[in-house]
C-alpha cells in the first residue's frame, strides 16, 4: 500500500509564502511523476504543477513565476514553494503521484491540505 502524506498548508496574507511537502511511502519501485493539484470552492480540481523523475516540470499559467515545484528522489518527496500568494490561490491542495508499485502503474492522491490567502 502506498501512502502520500502532505504538510505545510495554512493561512497567509496576500504576498506571503508557503511551502507544501508530500512524502510518498510504501512499496514503490519507480516514482514516475509527482505533482500538485488544487480545488477551490465551487471549482473543478486543476493542475498546479508537476515534475517527472528526471526533473522536467510544467506549471499552470496562473502560477508561473510564483510557484516552484521540486523533488527529492532519495526521500520520495515533492515540494511546492509558493510565493507572492494571492487570494485566488485559496484552495485545497492535493498531492498526486504516478508510480510503479506491486500492482504495476498506479495513480495516488493525498488527502489534501488547505491553503487560505486572506488579509
Amino acid at each position: 500500500q502506498v501512502q502520500l502524506v502532505e504538510s505545510g498548508g495554512g493561512s497567509v496574507q496576500p504576498g506571503g509564502s508557503l511551502r507544501l511537502s508530500c512524502a510518498a511511502s510504501g512499496r514503490i519501485f519507480d516514482l514516475i511523476r509527482m505533482g500538485w493539484y488544487r480545488q477551490a470552492p465551487g471549482k473543478e480540481r486543476e493542475l498546479v504543477a508537476r515534475i517527472t523523475r528526471t526533473g522536467l516540470t510544467n506549471y499552470a499559467d496562473s502560477v508561473k513565476g510564483r510557484f516552484t515545484i521540486s523533488r527529492d528522489n532519495a526521500k520520495s518527496t515533492v515540494y511546492l514553494q509558493m510565493n507572492s500568494l494571492e487570494p485566488e490561490d485559496t484552495a485545497v491542495y492535493y498531492c498526486n503521484t504516478g508510480l510503479i508499485g506491486d500492482g504495476g502503474y498506479m495513480d495516488y492522491w493525498g488527502k489534501g491540505t488547505l491553503v487560505t490567502v486572506s488579509s
